[in-house]
């Protein structure tokens, strides 16, 4: 039987090395690649997911294509499931275009109710003023992110490297078509990248494009899913992260 303190030893070493770990990423991180929703915001958070993912069911429905989609797929709660379901069966159709484009509105729809992830301004400011570069590896429109980071006053940040989703849905991740465009567009050898992501998806087009890879949760099935998919740096809060790089030497920037 293991003692308490034994398992009080086990935890803090465990939680030292993982401290390490993320120092490491940080300090060797010359360019970071962030996703969108997630990290930076929850797009979503007051314009359902859901609700936006029937709507698109819906529609196809009304175009006679209910037998389109499994049961499952019917009932995804993400809208880049249905997408993706639609462009498997017919690639570079008219269909896929006009359904690329009403995702592609419901998600500026949701840009003024999106919710700021905590800590997330502030850390990318900070991380621009240490002289990182910044870049945007998402699945979501590259129109919406521009939208949103604008209004934040954080475009100038990133500019021009946002890299999102286009009528061409084949390389979106896990495919790393968008971390590879990054890292060509900014002249960055992958050893030399992180990318901040929030699914196992993420993880995956890290994996294959040679990126380090830093997991944000924000609740413990999140966490789960990135753990499972062998994340192995996760944090459920950018705090530490901004921490630890205001710990580099750069002055404090506001949020």
């Amino acid at each position: 039987m293991t003692s308490d303190t034994t398992q009080t030893e086990a935890v803090t070493a465990e939680t030292g090395n993982e401290t390490e770990e993320l120092r490491n990423l940080i300090a060797d991180a010359h360019v970071v690649l962030w996703d969108f929703d997630g990290p930076i915001c929850r797009l979503f958070a007051g314009h359902s997911a859901e609700r936006v993912a029937n709507e698109l069911v819906r529609w196809l429905e009304g175009q006679g294509l209910h037998g389109l989609l499994t049961g499952s797929e019917r009932q995804s709660l993400d809208p880049h499931v249905v997408l993706r379901a639609v462009d498997r069966r017919h690639p570079g159709s008219d269909l896929v275009t006009e359904l690329e484009a009403r995702l592609t509105e419901e998600e500026r729809r949701a840009v003024p109710s999106a919710q700021p992830t905590p800590y997330a301004d502030p850390l990318i400011r900070t991380w621009k003023a240490l002289g990182s570069r910044l870049a945007i590896t998402t699945n979501n429109s590259p129109l919406v992110v521009r939208e949103y980071l604008d209004g934040r006053d954080l475009g100038d940040c990133f500019a021009p490297h946002v890299y999102g989703r286009t009528r061409d849905l084949e390389p979106l991740k896990p495919d790393p078509h968008c971390l590879n465009r990054a890292l060509s567009a900014t002249g960055t050898a992958p050893g030399r990248a992180l990318m901040i992501g929030d699914t196992p998806t993420d993880h995956e087009a890290s994996l294959r494009a040679g990126v380090r890879f830093l997991g944000y949760a924000r609740n413990a099935r999140k966490e789960k899913l990135l753990r499972e998919a062998g994340a192995t740096v996760v944090v459920d809060s950018l705090e530490p992260v901004l921490r630890i790089l205001r710990g580099l030497g750069v002055p404090p920037v506001q949020a």
